[in-house]
């Protein structure tokens, strides 16, 4: 029999559908070890049909769990389905990061944090941009919207093939925000001094269009969510161009940030071990 004294230790999770690509268990079991602590995080494939009981359980606290990362294609589901939904999540409408507190399921989005922070991390001083151009309006842009909105970028111009799409956005978040058609993205650039790729162009070999980047502003950032290649191709025309670039995969290691706080009761690092142990697994080179 288990001993009542005995703290049973913290198990959290990335659920999604399909889960095998995910490395939050890589990067998650990292910061374990870096900190010798008895916890475990583990990859869950839930299909949609599931996930309403999934959560429930998670909720009675029937599944043994103390929270976990929620990603494709459930982050919206989860935002409905939690007790507590904070301001980031609920503007969203789409929740990453689940923890148990207080007799309730608490939700938040660390995406745009994650996105922030990399660039925070490698680019000091990004934030003075005064123009930013962010190529698509899927989801994946929605918190990237919302971090450069928060961050006071006075101009942000959405740019997508669809133009209906862009206006969506720009309903969503307001101010400095306008919407544009592909179309105008050659002619949008030449006064812009931060790029944003939050497409899949470029992802695995696939084709990107050939921007001219050599017309942003002196001093101009470009950044690409892509980190498959880590050097995407238009991370690679930036740099021909004499642009700075920052590659996509800091966002990922530094959304998964407040989770484990919240989790493990630790607030971990991102470190060049940590991003060189996530290099090795995609078979990348730094």
């Amino acid at each position: 029999m288990r001993d009542s004294r005995e703290t049973i230790p913290p198990r959290a999770f990335v659920a999604g559908y399909p889960i095998k690509h995910s490395r939050s268990p890589l990067i998650h079991g990292f910061w374990l070890d870096q900190f010798g602590l008895n916890g475990s995080y583990e990859k869950l494939a839930v299909n949609p049909d599931e996930f309403p009981d999934f959560i429930q359980s998670l909720k009675l606290q029937e599944s043994g769990y103390v929270g976990g990362n929620i990603t494709i294609p459930h982050k919206e589901a989860a935002c409905r389905l939690a007790d507590r939904v904070d301001p980031l999540a609920e503007e969203l409408g789409a929740a990453n990061t689940l923890w148990l507190a207080d007799g309730a399921l608490h939700a938040t989005n660390t995406d745009g944090i994650g996105f922030a922070s990399n660039l925070d991390a490698a680019r000091p001083g990004w934030d003075k941009a005064e123009v930013a151009i962010v190529l698509g309006a899927g989801g994946a842009s929605r918190a990237i919207l919302q971090s450069l909105r928060d961050r006071g970028i006075r101009e942000i111009r959405v740019v997508n093939r669809t133009a209906e799409r862009a206006q969506e956005l720009v309903d969503r978040f307001g101010g400095p925000l306008s919407a544009h058609p592909i179309q105008a993205l050659a002619e949008l650039m030449k006064d812009a001094d931060l790029f944003v790729n939050t497409t899949s162009l470029g992802m695995d070999g696939s084709e990107a269009p050939d921007l001219p980047f050599e017309t942003m502003r002196v001093g101009a950032l470009v950044t690409d969510i892509v980190y498959v290649p880590l050097k995407t191709p238009f991370l690679a025309k930036a740099e021909e161009a004499g642009l700075a670039t920052v590659d996509g995969l800091g966002m990922l290691l530094h959304q998964a940030v407040p989770g484990f706080e919240k989790w493990f009761g630790r607030w971990p690092n991102v470190t060049d071990a940590l991003r060189q142990l996530i290099l090795a697994d995609i078979g990348a080179k730094s």
